[in-house]
């Protein structure tokens, strides 16, 4: 998990929690503006390190890419760079209970509510799973490198945002300018699932434009048929939650759907991807409803707006009103309209 959306509060804040909370997340944001730099001048600069002069050259010219050819916003995002001095931005918190798959929400003014809460002071972080887990909840914490403010402030491109190649850079300033592009407050799979799919278009159309090869077939197809595995076993778990049987015998299936999951990505990893292990870290960690989470938002819904945009004929205007049309629209119908087959787990 890469995004998020930062939640800045404006309005009537009620709680001495929720006050310091904000205090925390102003505080890191302020800061994090402070260290801004224009990217024109650390370009000009002679003492500016090679590497890093053309990674920000490239985000700036991906930032051109995504007004002129994507139609996404021009303002000043993305045309500063900070350098934080750490891996990630911030780290987000999920939470669900022990038998859902739905989000512990948290509500804020302006981004309405949302599946996580983002910190970043590790040690409020770690208080807060703990009260949350003391509730009988799961938790998970997913570092992030990148996040948007819906255009509320001009975000820089972070030293966080660099340690990919130049198509996850790119790939990530698409991102987070389609957030600022279109929004639904309330409803997180809607956003994380439009601005990954103007992501994944857009560098499409990124790399034709740069006349270079398209994207590693076999790269694409393991990141879209692992997605699968996950959202096959929330499928399923879904199902159990939903089947009202007692606790005990619940809680012994969910486990044996987790086991499921690992023996199916093995399968897959030492068959048909011939012993690729690139995902083994997160599959052998402690696996719970909060840890698939993200791929139920980021994911479930990219079939669907794929289908939106061939729909418009791949004109990018006309994905944007069908998009707004649906955010307008009630939420049974948006579903709907966005619910289409998942992609197999299996080539």
């Amino acid at each position: 998990m890469r995004h998020c959306l930062l939640l800045i509060a404006t309005v009537l804040l009620s709680g001495c929690s929720t006050l310091d909370y904000y205090a925390h997340m102003a505080k890191g944001q302020f800061e994090l503006l402070r260290s801004r730099q224009p990217i024109a001048k650390l370009i000009a600069d002679p003492a500016t390190d090679d590497k890093l002069k053309a990674k920000l050259k490239l985000a700036l010219e991906a930032r051109a890419f995504a007004s002129d050819t994507l139609g996404l916003p021009r303002n000043g995002s993305y045309t500063s760079y900070a350098d934080l001095g750490r891996p990630w931005v911030l780290q987000n918190l999920f939470a669900t209970p022990e038998f859902s798959l739905d989000a512990v929400e948290h509500c804020f003014p302006i981004a309405g509510c949302v599946a996580y809460r983002g910190y970043y002071d590790e040690v409020r972080l770690k208080a807060e799973a703990e009260r949350l887990k003391a509730q009988g909840n799961e938790v998970y914490i997913g570092q992030v490198p990148a996040y948007s403010t819906l255009g509320w402030f001009d975000d820089p491109v972070l030293n966080t945002m660099l340690r990919w190649d130049d198509d996850d850079l790119a790939g990530t300033v698409f991102h987070e300018l389609a957030h600022q592009k279109l929004y639904l407050q309330g409803d997180t799979r809607f956003n994380e699932s439009f601005a990954s799919f103007v992501e994944q278009q857009g560098l499409k159309q990124w790399r034709a434009a740069r006349h270079q090869a398209a994207e590693s077939s076999i790269r694409s197809e393991r990141a879209d048929q692992f997605a699968a595995l996950i959202l096959a076993t929330r499928e399923r778990l879904q199902k159990l939650y939903a089947s009202g049987i007692a606790e005990a015998e619940m809680r012994s299936a969910k486990q044996a759907e987790f086991e499921r999951l690992r023996a199916d990505y093995r399968q897959l990893r030492d068959g048909a991807w011939q012993g690729y292990a690139g995902y083994d870290g997160w599959i052998d960690g402690e696996l719970n409803n909060a840890k698939l989470l993200p791929f139920g938002l980021y994911h479930q819904w990219l079939p669907g707006f794929a289908k939106l945009f061939d729909e418009a004929g791949g004109d990018w205007p006309r994905f944007y009103a069908a998009a707004k049309k649906l955010a307008d629209g009630e939420p049974a119908q948006r579903a709907a309209t966005l619910e289409v087959p998942e992609i197999s787990a299996t080539p």
